[in-house]
């Protein structure tokens, strides 16, 4: 009776067991829709997560309902091997995470002097004096490289012209060095896209509190070389790229486009935050950009590199914000592509239609003085407001 009763109850185990292995894998390629767009798997990397989360299923009710001898102690144990082998790779297949490629921040950047507050020939400008103006404990405004014409527009209407010459009241020191002077107590206002995770945890672990307060709207696109005749992405097949199940032009529609080169940013710059920003917003991991031909890789300026070609054709995919691509660091021989069907005009991102409207901020700490507080709530003013759309962007 005893032994009915173990072997009744081994079964049930044996059962249950299987049956959550089951749903959990099932679970896991749902949840990252894998099922759903298992056609537009093209590549073995991508393919990974469906053949770790099979091994795993396959090697459990393997172990689990065969005879347990010590004849098949050997199979038993590597079956057990790969069951263990198998959830612990499935992240590192999830995140395409196999390689590391080390992006080098060395570059050249556009010319800032054109932005540069009262010299510049572009910059943007009121028809009158701002209502604000600050003439002394001048907060520091630094930020990343696409909002300098903006925040120095700010700084011309609000700053006294030597402080704005002088007394670095404006700087451009990049993203990453930026926020780290931000954190430090070195700046006063931090001009962005959202903070990456990183930044967040820097502030945090350094015990600073942040503001982060939106003061206007951009597009973030996709770039592709001008001979691609793909003029049109889904945000579906943005995401299928970018987490790893589509890496060949020719599931896209283009035969001839070889293996797509997906360009990523450095760590912590503001289009690489914006990717992972939208990766994160869909609920997809970002996977690791794959080692491609060294020849691809020189002056890190993505706006350079989109239209490189390899093998007769352009095979590069990139992104950034519209303004920094178009008027910034334009390339002739590049396009912006349409996001389901939607241009990245001015009319879309302020309607919300293209899909990837973003905000920009300016990001402070919360022990602000009273000059920030002021100068922020000028930038959220009608007249700040004005600059921002003056500069090239769009206002809220």
């Amino acid at each position: 009776m005893k032994r009915k009763t173990f072997t009744i109850l081994w079964y049930v185990i044996r059962i249950s067991v299987t049956a959550g292995a089951v749903a959990l894998a099932a679970f896991l390629l749902w949840r990252y829709e894998y099922f759903s767009q298992f056609s537009e798997i093209d590549n073995f990397v991508g393919m990974l997560p469906v053949l770790f989360a099979l091994i795993f299923v396959g090697a459990l009710a393997g172990a689990l309902w065969m005879k347990h001898s010590r004849q098949f102690a050997p199979l038993t144990i590597f079956l057990a091997a790969l069951v263990v082998l198998s959830a612990c790779l499935y992240p590192t297949a999830l995140s395409g995470s196999w390689w590391r490629v080390e992006y080098s921040r060395e570059g050249s950047d556009p010319p800032l002097s054109d932005y540069d507050p009262y010299t510049g020939t572009k910059t943007a400008r009121l028809d009158a004096p701002a209502s604000l103006q600050i003439e002394e404990r001048l907060p520091v405004l630094d930020g990343a490289l696409a909002l300098y014409p903006v925040y120095a527009a700010f700084a011309e209407a609000v700053y006294p012209e030597e402080a704005c010459k002088e007394e670095g009241a404006v700087q451009f020191t990049n993203t990453v060095e930026a926020f780290q002077h931000l954190v430090a107590g070195e700046r006063d206002v931090f001009f962005s896209s959202y903070p990456a995770d990183s930044q967040l945890r820097l502030a945090k672990d350094a015990g600073v509190e942040l503001e982060i307060t939106p003061i206007g709207k951009e597009a973030f696109v996709f770039l592709v070389g001008d001979e691609n005749p793909i003029d049109g992405l889904s945000r579906q097949q943005i995401y299928n790229i970018y987490s790893g199940k589509t890496a060949l032009w020719q599931t896209l529609g283009w035969k001839e486009g070889g293996e797509i080169v997906a360009f990523q940013r450095p760590e912590g710059s503001g289009s690489q935050s914006g990717i992972q920003s939208i990766m994160k917003k869909a609920g997809f991991p970002l996977a690791s950009p794959r080692p491609f031909d060294p020849s691809l890789v020189g002056t890190n300026s993505l706006m350079d590199q989109i239209s490189v070609e390899r093998e007769g054709v352009m095979p590069a995919l990139g992104y950034s914000y519209r303004f920094f691509a178009t008027t910034m660091r334009p390339n002739p021989h590049a396009k912006l592509l349409k996001i389901d069907g939607i241009a990245s005009t001015a009319e879309n991102i302020r309607s919300g239609a293209y899909p990837f409207t973003v905000n920009f901020y300016a990001v402070t700490r919360k022990d602000r003085s009273e000059n920030t507080a002021r100068f922020l709530e000028w930038v959220l003013s009608e007249e700040g407001q004005t600059l921002v759309g003056r500069a090239g962007y769009v206002p809220l």
